[in-house]
């Protein structure tokens, strides 16, 4: 499996659409837009096991709110 341009998203709210998302480049934190907002997410050491094939780890730590 080739899991360059994936992560499992780990944290954060529990309704997330969904747990594994693409991703532009390694080691660039992931913004994901949820309930008029952005969840942020940093990348770890850590690797997971998933359906998909093992997998970077990103962690969330912070939600901003969009303007308006």
């Amino acid at each position: 499996m080739n899991d360059k341009g994936k992560a499992l998203l780990e944290g954060g709210p529990q309704d997330l659409p969904e747990r594994i998302v693409a991703i532009t480049a390694p080691e660039v934190d992931l913004k994901i837009e949820l309930r008029n907002g952005y969840e942020h997410f940093r990348q770890t050491a850590r690797r997971a096991d998933t359906p998909e094939g093992p997998l970077p780890v990103y962690e969330w730590w912070e939600r901003t709110e969009m303007p308006g």
